[in-house]
């Protein structure tokens, strides 16, 4: 939510549909469709139709990426739209990762490569076309004095210069049907990585520095809160679990045989887990354990789409509404 709106992004039939939507009672403020045709991998209809990327909002425009690989500038107060590129040849299962901005960059990794735009415009300012995209989303984060894009791709766990899209340094990852997924996560001084069988592990320069063969993530993407990363295992069929983010080590984790994924959110007292049945999972976690608090079923189809924490309630995309709950 930004600029006194929600914004969706969904899919029907053949096109795409960007929402502006009213936070106070669901009203529409303005709506764009466009033609963004796409024949679903077979594996991956139970993801449902998409899209799979996060809208962006910076700096009055917002921003999407289709499943097809349409990536799209919008005015965020009235909806026109500003400009579009069309990329063909998007990954097995559809376009997932979510683009990012570094002041006047917009960052999105293409076909033709991780490229930044001018986030006003759309004209490409650098290309590193040293592999294809994943569904990892790119983080920007500041080492040893260098502002990089870090992210997973194709093949690879990279990290390029934001300035000119130089590479900094590489580490051949691949998972089992090429489903690199996991977005990174910073702390302090290392980046956090997982994926599909893979564990968890530390890097720091390029160099791991821990790893954690307990908990591995397939879809989830961690949370860093303090020293403990949060994070939703795809082993024994699903759990939540808590590492120390600093040396790698198990804290706790969750009851076995939860679901297929969670979305989190985390802040300084509380964790918020989206499962992909519907059930958010609040709790207030420390070292010992999940300290769960209460658990509402607040869907009754499938919710892949991270909640909205607001000051009052919390929003809820599943696979056909967008609601609104109050919490107690």
């Amino acid at each position: 939510m930004a600029g006194g709106s929600i914004y969706e992004f969904a899919r029907q039939s053949d096109q795409e549909t960007v929402l502006s939507i009213d936070p106070s009672n669901g009203k529409i403020r303005w709506k764009q469709q466009y033609a963004a045709p796409y024949k679903m991998n077979s594996a991956a209809t139970g993801h449902g139709e998409g899209p799979k990327a996060t809208p962006l909002y910076a700096n009055g425009r917002l921003y999407t990426l289709g499943i097809s690989g349409i990536l799209s500038a919008f005015d965020a107060e009235t909806g026109k739209p500003i400009w579009r590129l069309d990329f063909k040849g998007s990954p097995d299962f559809g376009t997932a990762m979510s683009p990012v901005i570094d002041g006047n960059l917009l960052i999105a990794h293409i076909p033709s490569g991780l490229t930044a735009f001018d986030a006003a415009t759309g004209t490409v300012k650098w290309t590193w076309n040293g592999d294809s995209p994943a569904y990892a989303s790119p983080i920007v984060v500041e080492l040893g004095g260098v502002r990089q894009v870090v992210t997973q791709t194709h093949s690879n766990i990279v990290s390029v210069a934001v300035e000119n899209g130089k590479l900094l340094w590489k580490i051949p990852f691949e998972t089992s049907y090429d489903q690199n997924i996991v977005t990174p996560v910073l702390y302090k001084d290392t980046l956090i990585f997982s994926g599909l069988d893979k564990g968890v592990f530390a890097v720091r320069s390029g160099q791991t520095i821990w790893k954690n063969k307990d908990v591995s993530m397939y879809m989830n993407s961690p949370v860093i809160e303090g020293d403990f990363l949060f994070g939703f295992s795809h082993l024994k069929k699903g759990q939540l679990f808590c590492l120390n983010a600093g040396t790698g080590a198990t804290l706790w984790t969750g009851p076995p045989r939860s679901g297929d994924n969670a979305a989190m959110l985390a802040s300084s007292t509380t964790l918020y887990a989206l499962l992909t049945d519907g059930q958010l999972v609040i709790a207030k976690p420390t070292a010992q354990g999940l300290n769960e608090i209460r658990r509402y079923q607040v869907a009754e189809s499938p919710t892949w789409a991270h909640p909205v924490v607001l000051a009052d309630g919390v929003l809820i995309k599943d696979l056909k509404t967008l609601a609104r709950w109050g919490v107690n």
